[in-house]
C-alpha cells in the first residue's frame, strides 16, 4: 500500500497528452495515465488488523494539514540522468506548499509507524514517475524535454491510500485500488 496525492483527471490528461506523442521514441515502461500519482509514503505490507488504525491515523494527520496549490512541471531521473532507472515529472509548488507537502509526507509516515506498519525509509523526494527503464541508461534529452513541461494548476485537497496488486494489471503491471480518500482541510488555493 501507499499514501499518495493523485492529480485530478484534467491534470493527468494534460500530462498524458504531452507524453503520448513521444512514447514511441523510447522503449521505456511508460506509466499508464491511471497510475500517475505522487507517493508520499510507501508501506510494503499492511496487516489486515492494522488497516483501520492506519486509516484513522491518516485522517488525523491530514486534519493537521491545509490544502495547497500545485502543478506538474519539470522533470528528472533517478538515480541521475546519466544512468537512470526512473524518469519522472516534477512538481511546482506554490507559496508554502513545499513545506505543507513535506509535513503531509511526514504525517503519513508517522501514521503508519503508530499503527504498527513498516514504512519505507527512503528520503521523500516529490515526483510523479512517468517511466521505468529495463536497464540503466542516459536520459538527459528526456529530462530536458520534461523540463519544458508545465501542466495546469490544481488544489491538492485529498490524501489517497492505495493498495497495489503487483502483476494483476494489464501487461503484468500493478493494479491499484483506492482503499481510502482523506480530505485536507482549507480553502481552494488554485
Amino acid at each position: 500500500m501507499f499514501a499518495a496525492v493523485v492529480p485530478p483527471p484534467e491534470v493527468v490528461e494534460h500530462l498524458d497528452a504531452f507524453l503520448e506523442v513521444r512514447r514511441a521514441a523510447a522503449p521505456f515502461r511508460w506509466a499508464p495515465a491511471d497510475q500517475l500519482h505522487l507517493t508520499v509514503a510507501f508501506y510494503a505490507a499492511v496487516p489486515d488488523r492494522a488497516l483501520d488504525d492506519l486509516v484513522e491515523r491518516l485522517e488525523r494527520a491530514a486534519e493537521r494539514r491545509t490544502a495547497f496549490g500545485a502543478r506538474v512541471a519539470g522533470g528528472g531521473a533517478f538515480p541521475h540522468a546519466a544512468d537512470a532507472r526512473v524518469l519522472w515529472a516534477g512538481l511546482d509548488l506554490q507559496d508554502d506548499a513545499r513545506e505543507e507537502l513535506d509535513r503531509l509526507a511526514a504525517g503519513a509516515r508517522a501514521a503508519a509507524s503508530r499503527a504498527g506498519v513498516a514504512v519505507d525509509g527512503q528520503r521523500f523526494r516529490p515526483h510523479v514517475t512517468v517511466a521505468r527503464l529495463g536497464h540503466p541508461a542516459g536520459v538527459t534529452d528526456w529530462v530536458r524535454l520534461l523540463d519544458s513541461y508545465e501542466g495546469p494548476a490544481w488544489t491538492v485537497d485529498t490524501l489517497t491510500l492505495l493498495a497495489s496488486y503487483l502483476g494483476e494489471g494489464p501487461r503484468g503491471r500493478p493494479r491499484y485500488e483506492v482503499v481510502a480518500e482523506v480530505p485536507l482541510p482549507g480553502p481552494a488555493v488554485v
